[in-house]
């Protein structure tokens, strides 16, 4: 079988075994032996207690965008906050570089900072059907990759860049599954991950099945998701198929809350608020997660305009209030 960009449905790395980071269903027999499904039904499982918090906590510069303080000023603010992590966008860290900033020096500041670079937010179009889009895609990615390696970071998300509008065409799975272990292989080589983003208005990677299938088609040690709450909800997906992704298939969970209104598909990115405010089933999401072995880095990414008018440091402390909070609640600690 060959797809319309004529690459065989047999991904290039076909045939590399998966590993546990890579297999992102949760592991047992249930599939001929394989490492695919849960041991037993969730329902048999004993309830998990826990003593502290798995989680590390990240701050999505998003959050405070419209607040202009520049990549130095956010490190700083969420390292005074109580962040253990940062996800900077790749305008940023390439504005900080056109301004003559070094970034030996911002790696330095990162880790000085106690911060590690959790993750990166860039948008290079590695997953559509245009061959030389696609090819333009990957230049990107591989810059916009090195930016991130030469701070100190290991990640970056992958959303569906090109192919997300109302007029972009549905792609063929097993295709984009190509794509991103294409993708994979290229950042492997840098050192810094590409994350399956879902992208809940999205044409395509619209719902958490989706990116997952994308993900286990690519047949890479290396492969991963990259969920947002709101973009799951945004998409049409629920919730409970989060407890069956194994933990280390997410490394870095979006975190943020929707109101219950309007509908969801007139939400847009703007309608997002602090974890806890709004209706989104927090303590279903982290406990599931957290049941499951995820320790990921739970990074709080907003474009609230309310929030981006108020104080910085005022919406970033409140910001990991909210989102520890709902974590003890949902986790029994609190």
């Amino acid at each position: 079988m060959r797809h319309q960009d004529g690459q065989s449905a047999t991904p290039a790395n076909a045939g590399t075994p998966i590993t546990r980071r890579g297999s992102l269903l949760l592991g047992a027999s249930a599939l001929a032996g394989s490492t695919l499904l849960s041991r037993t039904a969730p329902a048999a499982e004993p309830v998990a207690e826990f003593s502290a918090d798995p989680f590390r906590y990240c701050l999505n510069t998003s959050t405070i965008r419209e607040q202009q303080l520049g990549i130095v000023a956010e490190v700083e603010l969420a390292a005074r906050a109580g962040y253990t992590g940062i996800e900077p966008w790749i305008r940023e860290i390439q504005q900080y570089v056109d301004e003559g900033g070094s970034l030996r020096d911002l790696k330095q500041r990162i880790a000085d900072a106690g911060l590690t670079v959790e993750s990166a937010i860039g948008f290079p179009a590695w997953c559509v059907d245009d061959e030389a889009q696609r090819a333009d895609g990957i230049e990107t990615f591989k810059r916009d990759a090195q930016l991130v390696a030469d701070i100190g970071g290991t990640r970056i998300a992958a959303p569906p860049v090109g192919a997300h509008g109302g007029d972009a065409p549905r792609l063929d799975l097993f295709a984009v599954a190509e794509r991103y272990a294409a993708l994979l292989d290229i950042g492997r080589d840098i050192g810094v991950t590409p994350m399956a983003e879902i992208w809940g208005p999205s044409k395509n990677l619209s719902r958490l099945g989706e990116a997952v299938f994308v993900a286990v088609e690519s047949n890479h040690p290396d492969a991963c998701l990259l969920p947002d709450i709101y973009h799951i909800y945004r998409g049409g997906s629920g919730f409970e198929g989060l407890k069956l992704l194994a933990g280390d298939a997410i490394p870095v969970f979006h975190v943020n809350d929707y109101p219950g209104s309007p509908e969801r598909t007139a939400l847009n990115d703007r309608d997002r608020v602090f974890v806890g405010d709004g209706a989104a089933p927090t303590d279903l999401i982290f406990r599931s997660l957290a049941e499951n072995g995820c320790r990921a880095a739970l990074s709080l990414e907003l474009f609230n305009p309310t929030y981006w008018k108020r104080d910085a440091e005022e919406v970033v402390v409140e910001g990991l209030r909210k989102t520890k909070h709902a974590v003890a609640k949902a986790l029994g600690l609190a």
